[in-house]
């Protein structure tokens, strides 16, 4: 399977746009409709109540949100370089590569290499719509490159990096080389309480609860939904 084309791109990048709206309150669910072209669909979520279960999104929101999906990539699935082409779109002026591959990582939970609508939902759902607790679990899994249930300094530093390369890189001043590694051992000197030279998801949400620039500083995503 390919993955999508470059009209799946913009689709999906529409659908990101108007899901945002939809949320927010300042597009309707009529509106929603007549928006991402709500063409009839033959194939439904297998586990709808399910999905309304698991997420914050309501049966018909996920119906909208569904139909749009597969009306827009009818492969079913988003790979990584489509991704990153629709991540580059809120990120003109930078280098958006590496961090939309770090969170394209995050949402594919089933470390296939593609997101499912599932993936999708589950993931904009505790973005948007989830507990602080559940932001910050989120962004913990983000951060937590190879996954074995602690942040290092070596994955903060990648992290910040790509962040910095999508934000700072062509600001004007230029931003010092060594900035991303400054904030790196700024949030390790708060974070790592036991000074063992990780981060526990515990020690992360505790941190980020108590300083609020540093969990704005986590919480990066959320800025361009």
């Amino acid at each position: 399977m390919a993955g999508c084309t470059s009209r799946c791109r913009q689709g999906v990048l529409k659908l990101i746009q108007s899901l945002q709206r939809l949320v927010s309150g300042t597009l309707s669910k009529d509106k929603a409709d007549d928006e991402l072209e709500m063409t009839t669909v033959c194939h439904r979520p297998e586990a709808l109540d399910q999905l309304e279960a698991q997420t914050n999104f309501s049966k018909q929101e996920l119906q909208i949100l569904y139909r749009g999906f597969k009306n827009e990539c009818p492969s079913g699935v988003v790979n990584e370089e489509t991704f990153k082409h629709i991540y580059a779109q809120f990120f003109p002026h930078g280098d958006a590569s590496m961090y939309a591959h770090y969170l394209f990582n995050a949402f594919d939970t089933a470390n296939n290499g593609s997101i499912k609508f599932k993936d999708f939902v589950t993931g904009m759902s505790i973005l948007l719509r989830g507990t602080v607790r559940e932001k910050l679990e989120w962004t913990f899994h983000l951060y937590d490159i190879n996954r074995d249930g602690y942040i290092n300094r070596e994955e903060m530093t990648e992290i910040v990096r790509a962040i910095y390369d999508m934000m700072g890189k062509y600001t004007y001043p230029a931003l010092k080389g060594d900035v991303p590694q400054q904030h790196v051992d700024a949030f390790f000197q708060k974070m790592d309480k036991n000074k063992d030279g990780v981060v526990t998801l515990e020690e992360f949400v505790i941190a980020c609860q108590e300083d609020e620039t540093m969990m704005r500083s986590m919480q990066l995503f959320e800025n361009v939904m």
